[in-house]
């Protein structure tokens, strides 16, 4: 763990939990149902503070180089890895023994990953075609834009960008596609365009891997580039980080990659930036 992380992580992730806990539970809550607001504050200077301190009051290019450089500090796992990481990111909080699936929200066994029908495996929400990374160490093995799906369902996203429309699919309802591009259902839409957009800020060509940019447009193939912006701003909007996102991020930046996703941190930022 780097200098810069070693300062303040444990800090950090107790105010963090301290927030999980918060929206997590009753009994967190004042007797007023009003939110503990102070505790919130905590974690969130507690971020500003130190980890995101060179990022603060700067938008649009300034911004995103700044935040580059900040979560371009990580660990790096193997492909392999990622299957354990995964286990732990997004463990169903109601069941320590299972995951919950991205595009499905099926809660299934830890172990039952793999590549069979009815298995759970890594979906790439940044399609590795799109930059032609494959699983290699790096953005290839991103945690925080590999999440465990439905082998079926994850092959019929494949690599289609992200946009509004399509058929529903039937072993995933709420989730559409046709053929150029992939719905995801409503309480995960923020999600996936978080995901989007920090690999779009974390990866800037300077690594010996692709420059990664949104663009407002689908069928990328095989360009460095995922769309569609103008909708992946519009979800972000419309669904904010829950707890279970919030607790992904805290469990990468603890256990795993030791860096974080922004824009769940400071949804705010996607507009200043894009």
């Amino acid at each position: 763990m780097s200098r810069r992380h070693s300062f303040y992580a444990r800090p950090l992730l107790a105010a963090a939990a301290a927030v999980t806990v918060l929206a997590g539970t009753a009994a967190a809550t004042p007797a007023d149902g009003s939110p503990d607001l102070h505790t919130a504050t905590t974690a969130a200077t507690a971020l500003d503070d130190t980890y995101y301190q060179d990022a603060l009051g700067k938008t649009g290019a300034e911004l995103k180089a700044a935040l580059h450089t900040i979560i371009s500090d990580q660990t790096k796992l193997s492909y392999s890895q990622v299957w354990d990481a995964l286990k732990a990111t997004d463990e169903d909080p109601a069941n320590s023994s299972n995951v919950v699936l991205l595009y499905t929200g099926r809660s299934q066994s830890k172990n039952d990953n793999g590549g069979n029908s009815g298995q759970w495996n890594r979906e790439h929400v940044w399609a590795k075609s799109h930059g032609d990374f494959g699983t290699a160490t790096g953005p290839g093995t991103d945690v925080h834009h590999l999440r465990p799906e439905d082998v079926q369902v994850n092959s019929t996203r494949g690599n289609k960008d992200f946009d509004n429309g399509g058929s529903e699919l039937g072993n995933a309802p709420g989730n559409c596609t046709d053929g150029d591009s992939f719905e995801p259902r409503d309480a995960v839409k923020g999600d996936v365009a978080r995901m989007i957009l920090y690999m779009a800020v974390r990866y800037e060509g300077n690594d010996s891997f692709a420059d990664l940019e949104p663009n407002d447009q689908v069928s990328n193939g095989s360009a460095p580039k995922m769309g569609k912006l103008s909708v992946l701003k519009q979800w972000s909007q419309e669904d904010p980080p829950d707890t279970f996102e919030k607790r992904r991020n805290d469990v990468i930046f603890e256990q795993f990659q030791h860096n974080r996703n922004p824009f769940i941190d400071h949804p705010e930022w996607v507009g200043s930036i894009w």
